[in-house]
């Protein structure tokens, strides 16, 4: 799961030539800042990743409930007006997260991350000022440059600054208190319709997760560099700076924390499952998860719409279902490093197909809301601990742009998604969206038994 370590890392200084350091220097960095405890540096990176996740999450739920609001006068558009507003963000996703992933590995995980944030917050202002559907379009797919590369690189980061054995927990309470946006905005947005001090609550929402993004990029700021990355970078003095920054005095004399020294990648090679390279599992994995984890939440609305129901109940239920992440999240929170993480991701998946076919059959309010709070309960899990597998089976120095690029892959599949479940829907049934969201489940059960690496759950990561 790890590379093999060179020789020697370099370090460049400005005053004179490159000096060449043992590369146990850069391993012994993650070691110690493994060995330390829980801190308050580790709790603002914490809630600053948060924040941003939040604002990223708050973005994409949007996308949902004006699904369901474009549909309806006075704001009419056609279908594929409505699949390409559905589309734009994840195509700017798919565009976005291998770029900006690439910066992350390249220049850092903060800075990777303030700039995907910048792109959120312009699209997301844009939109909110649009005043026609080609722009509001446009600024979609803006957004989606940032919000597609935001939570592979607060993956990546998490993963490389958190302590081993609650690194699963960390993210999980990062994404639970996260999803809180989805829900958040949606009711802000149905709290200020039709229009408060003249602007409709769509652009208030938008202008709202605009400005949420500015403020996670600017306390960001504050925020150390991963030291695990400097030191695979060979900028190992920054590395003791960012390692001190967490650690204080006990940075200086931590020892390697003992977890699991169980070589990693002999469970790999006998079981012969990923044994060159994971990101062939990771872009399969990514390319099937939107079916179900971004197309049910995304076409919610609509589905509801297509139910019978008014518009007004419609955004309510997709309120309410987005609280379902939120629970998931939150009490995954206490077992995810308990459980093996393959054994997750074929669990939820289960379920989800389970639930989306009962979702397809309800016809009653109440009975629809508490399955779709449910099937989002259990998609946030897959999507969360596929989010941690994925940094763990990837080392250090390709972290970011591999499971970006996965991501990304994702996020242009997602780009088919609205496109798919929509003319489903117009010339099918809701069942047929159903049926392929479970089809997808499916084969990723089958991937994930097939091809899956165990993760690294309690073990430091390469």
């Amino acid at each position: 799961m790890g590379q093999p370590l060179a020789l020697t890392a370099t370090l460049a200084r400005a005053d004179g030539p490159a000096v060449a350091v043992p590369s146990g220097a850069s391993t012994d960095i993650g070691a110690r800042l493994d060995a330390l405890p829980f801190c308050r540096m580790r709790l603002a990176v914490l809630a600053v990743t948060t924040l941003a996740l939040f604002a990223d999450i708050a973005e994409v739920a949007l996308g949902n409930a004006l699904g369901a609001i474009f549909q309806a006068p006075p704001h009419v558009m056609t279908p594929t007006e409505l699949s390409l507003f559905l589309a734009a963000i994840f195509a700017g996703g798919a565009a976005g997260a291998p770029a900006f992933g690439a910066l992350g590995d390249r220049t850092g995980r903060r800075l990777a991350l303030q700039l995907a944030l910048a792109a959120v917050a312009a699209g997301s202002l844009g939109a909110a000022l649009s005043a026609t559907t080609p722009a509001l379009i446009g600024f979609r797919f803006l957004s989606g440059l940032g919000i597609g590369a935001c939570p592979p690189l607060i993956a990546a980061y998490l993963a490389d600054v958190m302590p081993p054995r609650v690194r699963g927990r960390m993210v999980c309470f990062c994404a639970g208190l996260a999803f809180l946006g989805a829900p958040a905005i949606i009711f802000l947005m149905r709290a200020a319709s039709p229009e408060t001090l003249g602007v409709a609550g769509w652009r208030w929402a938008l202008g709202c997760g605009g400005v949420l993004a500015v403020i996670a990029a600017a306390l960001l700021h504050w925020l150390p560099e991963s030291p695990r990355w400097l030191a695979a970078a060979g900028r190992l003095a920054e590395a003791e700076s960012a390692l001190r920054r967490f650690g204080g005095p006990a940075a200086e004399r931590a020892a390697p924390a003992i977890i699991d020294d169980r070589p990693p990648a002999a469970p790999e090679r006998q079981s012969g499952r990923c044994a060159h390279s994971p990101l062939p599992l990771l872009c399969g994995l990514y390319l099937l998860s939107p079916w179900a984890t971004i197309g049910f939440p995304l076409m919610s609305g609509a589905i509801m719409v297509a139910k019978r129901f008014s518009i007004g109940d419609s955004v309510v239920a997709a309120g309410l279902i987005m609280v379902g992440p939120v629970i998931g999240n939150l009490l995954m929170a206490s077992a995810i490093d308990r459980i093996p993480r393959r054994a997750s991701l074929v669990l939820a998946a289960a379920v989800m197909a389970c639930l989306g076919l009962l979702f397809a059959a309800a016809s009653n309010f109440a009975s629809l809301v508490i399955l779709g709070i449910a099937f989002a309960f259990a998609s946030a899990i897959y999507a969360s601990v596929l989010g941690v597998y994925a940094a763990e089976i990837v080392p250090t120095g390709s972290r970011a742009s591999r499971t970006a690029f996965a991501w990304g892959i994702g996020r242009l599949t997602s780009i088919f998604v609205p496109l798919v479940f929509v003319a489903s829907m117009h010339h099918l049934s809701v069942w047929a969206m159903f049926v392929l969201i479970a089809l997808a489940l499916i084969a990723s059960i089958a991937l994930v038994v097939v091809a899956g690496p165990p993760g690294r759950s309690s073990q430091s990561v390469g």
